[in-house]
C-alpha cells in the first residue's frame, strides 16, 4: 500500500515491489496475476481494516449524529497523498476498463460504507434525532459529497485542507440533519 501511494501504480515495478517484500516478481505476479489485481486486492486489504475500524466506531454508544460524525472522521482523508485514498484514485482510474468481476467487487466495498450510514440515518429517524428523511438517497448524496471533498484533500487541492473540508461537512450536516429534529432526551 505505501509503494502504491508513492509511486503510483504506473511507476510500481514488480521488481522493486518484489525487493520491498522480499519475493520475486515472478511470485507476485503468480499470486495476483497483474498489478491491476494487486491493487484491487490492495485495496481490499486496507478496507478490511478500515471496515474494522468503521465497525468499532459505529457501535460505541451514543447520539447517531456523534456517530455519523466519526464515520466522517473516518471516510476523509488525513492529507495529500493519504495512501488509502491514493489506492481508491487508482482504482477509480482503473475502473472504466475494468471486468464485472473488478466492478462487483469495487461495489463490495463501497456498499459497506453505504450499508453502515444508512443504517445510522434510520435509527437517528426513528429516535427522532433527525427530521424525516430517506435513509438511502440521503447517504447516497452524503457520501457523493465526501467522496468530492475527499479527493480534493487526498491530492491536496489549495485550499482544501482536512479541518476545512470537516467544516463543510458538519455544516451541511448540522443544517440537513438538524432541522425539525429534535433531542430525543429532551422531554416534549
Amino acid at each position: 500500500m505505501e509503494m502504491i501511494a508513492e509511486r503510483g501504480l504506473e511507476k510500481l515495478t514488480m521488481a522493486a515491489l518484489g525487493r520491498e517484500v522480499g519475493m520475486s516478481s515472478g511470485h507476485l505476479l503468480y499470486y495476483f496475476g497483474s498489478k491491476d489485481e494487486l491493487l484491487l486486492r490492495t485495496l481490499e486489504w486496507s478496507e478490511a481494516a478500515l471496515g474494522a475500524e468503521r465497525g468499532r466506531l459505529l457501535a460505541r454508544r451514543g447520539t447517531a449524529r456523534e456517530r455519523i460524525d466519526a464515520y466522517v472522521d473516518l471516510y476523509v482523508p488525513d492529507g495529500p497523498g493519504d495512501p488509502h485514498w491514493t489506492l481508491w484514485l487508482e482504482v477509480w482510474n482503473r475502473s472504466v476498463n475494468a471486468g464485472e468481476d473488478e466492478r462487483d467487487r469495487q461495489v463490495a466495498i463501497e456498499s459497506a460504507w453505504h450499508r453502515d450510514l444508512v443504517a445510522l440515518l434510520a435509527e437517528g429517524v426513528s429516535r427522532g434525532e433527525f427530521g424525516p428523511l430517506d435513509p438511502d438517497r440521503f447517504a447516497a448524496r452524503l457520501r457523493a459529497l465526501l467522496d468530492g471533498f475527499a479527493i480534493h484533500v487526498a491530492i491536496g487541492l489549495r485550499g482544501t485542507g482536512r479541518e476545512k473540508i470537516l467544516a463543510h461537512v458538519q455544516e451541511f450536516l448540522d443544517g440537513a440533519l438538524g432541522a425539525g429534529a429534535q433531542d430525543p432526551d429532551t422531554p416534549v
